[in-house]
């Protein structure tokens, strides 16, 4: 897996710290020139941007073509109804849930068939020239979460959540495919959803401690973790954590994440402001990268605008 890092840290068109989505099924003219121009370290695909394999693949490889080398290529795969890639032309794969009802009678067949869940996700994702999958779920199940989160997590305790959330990414690197961690440093007591509002968490840091962190902290030696758009009032009054230096200081020193921190999607409405004073602020707060997932160009364009370029703190972190 270093050496797909270093491929990428090899890349000269890689400029800027941002992971983009694109707009359809291929590459437009607009964004062939913009991606070249504004180098982004990789690209997330969703739905509409997936029609069948042979498509994919070759969406993925006008992504390399346009960036001159190897880059990220992320989607969110995780089985249940959070799936880009769909039936008929993909299997279909059972959400949390399924994984977290068997672990209550049967641990060790839970880690088996999650273990061979994810492995025949990363197969699939190899495919199609994808090499990141945000997964797993690491946020724990309470009375009052969200169905946002709901059945796409691994269970209502800290140490059922990190063993399989272990098998998660023991399946997907035994492929080649990089795991992000999410929500760190926990969406699980959201009771709203952050894509249409800022969900605000009183839990004591106490409480935080005692079970949220724990799965994060269990799973930090992964490369890649991905934010949650959630004001813990215990940790920043004023900022959720993706923009809270304090937040994220707590994610790098106590729970000792200290790889590749990405924001969550900056188009949800949990975080306000335009899109250039948005990326200025996860940027400070701690954050390695941007992501911006649903491939409008005036809002890229603006972002790109607000970055700096990457700096060869980024990369050390980035190959440690």
């Amino acid at each position: 897996m270093h050496s797909l890092l270093q491929k990428i840290s090899q890349n000269k068109k890689i400029t800027k710290p941002v992971i983009y989505g694109v707009s359809s099924t291929s590459l437009t003219d607009e964004e062939k020139y913009f991606f070249a121009k504004n180098g982004a370290l990789g690209f997330i695909l969703f739905a509409r941007n997936i029609e069948n394999k042979i498509q994919l693949k070759k969406l993925t490889d006008s992504l390399r073509e346009v960036m001159d080398g190897e880059i990220l290529v992320l989607v969110d795969q995780e089985g249940g109804r959070v799936s880009r890639m769909k039936e008929p032309h993909w299997n279909k794969y059972p959400a949390g849930q399924y994984f977290a009802d068997l672990y209550q009678t049967n641990p060790e067949a839970a880690r088996e068939a999650l273990f061979k869940n994810f492995q025949e996700i990363g197969r699939d994702l190899n495919e199609v020239g994808i090499n990141v999958d945000c997964a797993p779920v690491l946020d724990i199940l309470t009375e009052k979460t969200h169905q946002v989160i709901g059945d796409r997590a691994y269970g209502k305790n800290a140490e059922q959540v990190a063993d399989l959330g272990r098998k998660v990414c023991e399946g997907l690197l035994s492929q080649n495919v990089f795991p992000v961690i999410k929500h760190i440093p926990g969406h699980g007591r959201g009771t709203s959803d952050s894509h249409l509002e800022l969900p605000i968490v009183n839990a004591s840091l106490a409480e935080l401690r005692a079970t949220d962190f724990i799965t994060f902290q269990k799973l930090r030696d992964q490369k890649f973790a991905m934010t949650a758009h959630i004001l813990y009032t215990a940790i920043d009054k004023i900022n959720c954590a993706t923009n809270s230096p304090t937040a994220i200081k707590m994610i790098r020193e106590e729970i000792g994440f200290e790889n590749i921190l990405m924001s969550d999607d900056i188009s949800m409405k949990a975080l306000k402001g335009s899109f250039s004073e948005k990326s200025k602020m996860i940027l400070a707060a701690g954050c390695d990268l941007v992501l911006h997932c649903n491939g409008e160009m005036l809002e890229m364009a603006e972002i790109n605008s607000a970055l700096p370029n990457l700096d060869d703190k980024f990369w050390n972190r980035f190959l440690a």
